[in-house]
């Protein structure tokens, strides 16, 4: 039972941070353009194959 003291609080915790990480980026733009990175891959770029 003592194990459980412990190891909720820091789960809670840990779930926290990463919804406070997420809505970090959420705030500062970083899901943004989810289609510009997938199209990129598929720019050919001439003067980089040379």
């Amino acid at each position: 039972m003592s194990g459980l003291a412990i190891l909720i609080p820091i789960a809670l915790g840990m779930g926290g941070l990463g919804l406070a990480v997420f809505f970090w980026a959420m705030k500062n733009g970083q899901f943004d353009d989810l289609d510009g990175a997938a199209n990129r891959v598929l720019i050919d770029d001439e003067e980089d194959a040379l």
